[in-house]
C-alpha cells in the first residue's frame, strides 16, 4: 500500500511541476517485473516530456525526490527524464536530459541547480531499461507503453546488459548478490531471448547452470527474494564470475 501512495504522489507532484509537457511516467525495474522488496529494491522510473524541462523544472523535479526520500525505499528512487523524440526515434547510447540515483543524491544536496543543470548525456544503461519497459512496464500517467516506446535494437539491448556485468570479477565481491543474478539474467538472454528480473535470472541459472554453481545461485536468490542472509564463498564466487564471462563472450561470438 505504501508503494501505490508513494507512486501516486509522486505523479500528481511530477504533472503539476511539468504541465502539458508530461506526456507519461514509465515504471520499469523490479517493480514491473514483480519481484519488488522494499527492503532491497529501488523504484525505477523514466519521465518521458514533450520538450526538455527549463532548469527551474528540473530542479523541482529534483527537490520533490529530495524533500521526499524518507518515503522511498532505502535503495531510493532511479529516475531518467527523456524526450519524446529520443523514445520514439531510439538511438544507442540513449541520450537523456535528467537523471537522479541515490548515488548522486549527495551532489544534489550540495548543488541543486549547478549539478542540475550538468546533468544530461548518453547512457547505454537506458537499452535496458527501455526493453523491460515495453515488455512489463506501465505508465502511472500517460499512453500506452509501446506507443511511446520504440523497440530497442537486440544488439543495442545485448550491449547494454553486457556492459552492465563487464567488471563482474570484481564487483562482485562489493555486491555479490546483484552480480551473481545479472550473470545468470544475461546468460539467459543470450540462449533464450528470455527479458528476466534478476530474481527469474536466478531462478533459471539454478535450472540450467552446472550443479557445482546451484549453491551459490541459490544462496543469493533467497537473499534477494525472502531477505535470508547470505554470506558466499569468495573463492566460488569468483570462479562463478570467471565462468559466466566466458559463457557469455562464448555465446556472443556464436550470434
Amino acid at each position: 500500500m505504501k508503494t501505490d501512495l508513494l507512486l501516486s504522489n509522486l505523479t500528481a507532484a511530477y504533472k503539476n511541476i511539468l504541465g502539458d509537457n508530461l506526456t507519461g511516467i514509465y515504471i520499469h525495474g523490479s517493480l514491473a517485473l514483480g519481484c519488488f522488496s522494499w527492503e532491497r529494491g529501488d523504484v525505477d522510473f523514466l519521465v518521458v516530456v514533450k520538450d526538455e524541462p527549463s532548469l527551474s523544472e528540473k530542479t523541482a523535479l529534483i527537490r520533490y525526490l529530495l524533500l521526499h526520500a524518507s518515503d522511498f525505499p532505502p535503495k531510493g528512487p532511479e529516475m531518467s527524464v527523456l524526450t519524446e523524440d529520443t523514445c520514439r526515434n531510439f538511438v544507442y547510447p540513449t541520450p537523456y536530459v535528467l537523471h537522479y540515483s541515490n548515488y548522486h543524491k549527495g551532489r544534489y544536496e550540495a548543488d541543486l541547480s549547478g549539478y542540475a543543470a550538468q546533468m544530461r548525456g548518453y547512457d547505454p544503461d537506458l537499452a535496458a531499461h527501455i526493453t523491460v519497459t515495453r515488455a512489463v512496464g506501465y505508465p502511472l500517467c500517460g499512453p500506452a507503453v509501446n506507443t511511446v516506446f520504440a523497440p530497442v535494437p537486440g544488439e543495442a539491448y545485448l550491449d547494454s546488459i553486457r556492459r552492465d556485468v563487464e567488471h563482474a570479477r570484481e564487483d562482485i565481491r562489493e555486491n555479490p548478490v546483484y552480480v551473481i543474478l545479472n550473470l545468470c539474467r544475461v546468460l539467459a538472454y543470450l540462449r533464450d531471448g528470455a527479458v528476466l528480473s534478476k530474481a527469474a535470472g536466478g531462478q533459471w541459472g539454478m535450472d540450467f547452470l552446472p550443479m557445482k554453481y546451484q549453491s551459490l545461485i541459490a544462496g543469493a536468490h533467497r537473499y534477494y527474494t525472502d531477505g535470508v542472509p547470505f554470506v558466499p564463498d569468495m573463492t566460488a564466487a569468483d570462479r562463478f564470475a570467471a565462468f559466466a564471462l566466458a559463457e557469455i563472450d562464448r555465446e556472443c561470438g556464436a550470434l
